[in-house]
């Protein structure tokens, strides 16, 4: 489309695949939160952005296959233009306009796990709410906060969302108990920074809880992938005890080679 490439010259040069209809064009979002629309510019051209997904090469549908023509090595920061555009739509709502209503965090066990606050502190949107609400429940409860009380935040935080869940779709939200760590987190909420976290490795930083801090005379002794699996302990699953699915899907090695692995590094006394 000629004048879509004059508002976003861009988009010649950034990751494009073939679709049945058209093309999708990728850009990397850099940190920056841009939200979707069905209405990119005033016309009928959608952006999709932070929980949403589309269809991506090679999958196929309906006989017809989604292909690169632009491969994702060539991907493009988004351009400055739809974030103005999205800062622009967002200072034009009025005070009347804002739905969300005021919801002053409360006091909770477990303030040094960051991710609850990021939750606890942001207006929640369609596609983040059930697995926000979902993973914050359970944060309380492991952090020692009573069923009752992790039921009552959850509760609250919900009513205060500009678009909240309905009554049967927040019961979802604390269903069942489940141990979420640091990696799963990441994993289903994309806005969770963990910069401010106290809870796990950071920054280059290994504190004296570490795996590999106290087992730091043991690593010289170790192979090259006992040494990578351990790394991989010390810092992805810091915190966490993970299956050896885990371990493996993580560093795309067979299984069964990860299992030796974590029996031999058992054996050592590293974990």
């Amino acid at each position: 489309m000629p004048e879509l490439e004059e508002l976003l010259p861009e988009i010649k040069e950034t990751t494009r695949v073939k679709t049945k209809r058209g093309y999708h064009y990728y850009f990397s979002l850099n940190g920056e939160y841009v939200k979707s629309t069905n209405n990119l510019f005033g016309k009928k051209l959608e952006l999709k952005s932070n929980g949403t997904y589309v269809v991506a090469p090679p999958s196929k549908i309906n006989g017809f296959e989604y292909v690169f023509e632009v491969p994702l090595s060539e991907i493009l920061p988004i351009p400055k233009v739809l974030i103005k555009k999205e800062r622009e739509r967002v200072s034009c709502v009025g005070d009347e306009d804002r739905k969300q209503k005021t919801f002053k965090i409360p006091k909770y066990h477990g303030k040094k796990v960051d991710c609850m606050r990021q939750i606890l502190s942001r207006d929640l949107e369609e596609g983040e709410r059930n697995n926000s609400l979902f993973i914050l429940y359970n944060l309380l409860l492991q952090n020692k906060n009573t069923e009752e009380y992790s039921k009552k935040l959850v509760v609250e935080k919900n009513g205060s969302l500009s678009n909240p869940l309905s009554e049967s779709n927040l019961k979802n939200a604390y269903r069942k108990a489940y141990n979420y760590g640091c990696s799963g987190i990441r994993n289903k909420i994309a806005y969770i920074k963990c910069e401010a976290c106290e809870y796990r490795f950071k920054d280059g930083k290994l504190k004296d809880s570490n795996i590999l801090i106290k087992n730091l005379r043991i690593l010289p002794k170790l192979s090259n992938a006992q040494r990578g699996i351990a790394c991989l302990l010390g810092t992805v699953f810091e915190g966490e005890s993970p299956s050896v699915y885990r371990i493996a899907k993580e560093t795309n090695m067979d299984w069964r080679i990860v299992n030796n692995i974590m029996k031999s590094l058992e054996k050592k006394r590293f974990c």
